[in-house]
């Protein structure tokens, strides 16, 4: 009897282990399960924090952006001051539950381009931080490929590679790659034009592909604000005098300056001491100026085999002729102030190349009145540059008989008044300037 108790003794002891080691079993897998639980939300609950803080970063976004619309020109967000600058961030119940700092990267000279840089956090855990950086602004002068405030024709030698864009009506003859616009419904066509001073469409002629052409009333454009693409020319000449070249008037002792590139990075100014003098009409009919070939130049003294420098800014308070090989970025500017007086002009002595088209070197021609092309330029031009005519056209005078081959450029061309590079006479021939033109953005 003894042994048979003793066997049931066993029995129970092997049962109490294996249930021991089951209960055991059990507890540990709770214990994981829980430990998976609590990690799950703690990495939920990071990810939502890390979402919130975004979602905060983008709204410091959007309220700069916001705030430029108002003031294009403020980079301390109305306080005058250095940044950063903390903003409180509220939920729908007005309940402040984070905030967003923002570092405001104002634009180098030559653009409009400001760089917003917003960091997101939490009130519960501020640690968690987002960060966004955005590049916000208005149209920069490199925003178009070409770009005039007037009327304008492209013949049918005439083509375009980036987007067209006239205030004006546009006469189109030639090939597009990009498109073409207008805000223009319909404008009055002149003779300048081939018209007979009639109604004709926004954008009418046999140029080609018509579905890039956009106009009222299939499709709104806006007219672009030419306020907001021109430069401040005061602030170029600040910055040149700076950390720049800035040569002012020749005050009678020199028709100008001739700003000449040259391939190993360098630069050499010139003193233009004569020049010939060529009879010539402007888009407006009016006689141009006479004075923009030149006869005999002076190298100005300091200013030989000199570095670009290395903000780029080159001002000059007279006629600047320009010409050269590009090997870096620089930004030429041609003015005189106040303006409106005697506003001055760049002239493209002869062919503007980059080193290479790699986008590595950059010109700017800023002129405050007109860029010009003069009497005695190559049959066949090459001008690698974005160029500017403030208040004045980009054009080539008509001179009567004076016809050349071919014309390309490379980078956006604006033009507050009327271009041209090429005048066409009756029977639709060329008769003054360039036959062929490439507009290449």
């Amino acid at each position: 009897m003894q042994r048979t108790s003793y066997t049931q003794t066993q029995q129970a002891g092997a049962v109490m282990v294996v249930a021991l080691i089951f209960v055991t079993i059990v507890v540990f897998i709770w214990l994981a399960l829980v430990g998976l639980i609590v990690t799950e939300h703690q990495v939920a609950t990071r990810k939502h924090l890390r979402e919130q803080s975004l979602e905060i970063a983008e709204a410091g976004i959007d309220y700069y952006r916001w705030h430029l619309a108002h003031d294009a020109d403020d980079y301390q967000d109305g306080t005058g001051l250095p940044g950063p600058y903390i903003h409180p961030f509220l939920n729908a119940n007005n309940e402040q539950i984070g905030e967003f700092e923002l570092e405001i990267i104002p634009p180098p000279i030559g653009s409009t381009i400001v760089e917003v840089v917003s960091t997101g956090r939490t009130n519960t855990t501020p640690s968690v931080e987002r960060t966004i950086r955005a590049r916000v602004g208005r149209q920069s002068l490199a925003s178009f490929g070409f770009l005039t405030n007037s009327n304008v024709w492209f013949g049918d030698t005439e083509n375009t590679v980036g987007t067209v864009h006239a205030n004006g009506g546009i006469r189109f003859d030639g090939v597009a790659d990009s498109l073409v616009l207008t805000p223009k419904d319909t404008y009055i066509c002149g003779p300048e034009h081939g018209c007979n001073n009639e109604e004709m469409p926004g954008i009418w002629g046999d140029g080609s592909p018509t579905e890039l052409w956009q106009f009222p009333p299939d499709e709104q454009v806006a007219a672009v604000d030419f306020e907001t693409v021109t430069i401040d020319l005061s602030q170029i000449q600040t910055d040149a005098q700076a950390d720049g070249i800035a040569l002012g008037e020749c005050n009678g002792q020199c028709y100008g300056y001739h700003v000449e590139f040259h391939a190993d990075g360098t630069l050499s100014i010139y003193r233009v001491r004569r020049v010939w003098s060529t009879n010539g009409f402007d888009v407006e009919g009016q006689p141009g100026d006479s004075q923009i070939d030149i006869r005999e130049e002076q190298l100005h003294g300091g200013f030989t085999n000199v570095p670009i420098p290395d903000n780029g800014l080159i001002f000059l308070e007279d006629k600047t002729w320009v010409s050269g090989t590009v090997n870096g970025r620089a930004t030429v500017a041609a003015a005189t102030f106040p303006a409106g007086v005697d506003d001055k002009s760049i002239i493209i002595h002869d062919d503007i190349q980059y080193l290479a088209r790699n986008g590595e070197h950059s010109l700017g021609l800023i002129a405050q009145q007109d860029v010009l092309i003069p009497r005695y330029a190559p049959a066949d031009l090459v001008i690698d540059a974005a160029m500017m005519a403030q208040n004045g056209s980009t054009q080539r005078y008509y001179y009567q008989g004076n016809v050349l081959n071919s014309i390309e450029t490379y980078g956006s061309t604006i033009s507050n008044g009327v271009w041209t590079w090429g005048w066409v006479c009756e029977g639709g021939a060329t008769c003054s300037g360039y036959t062929t033109t490439d507009t290449i953005y």
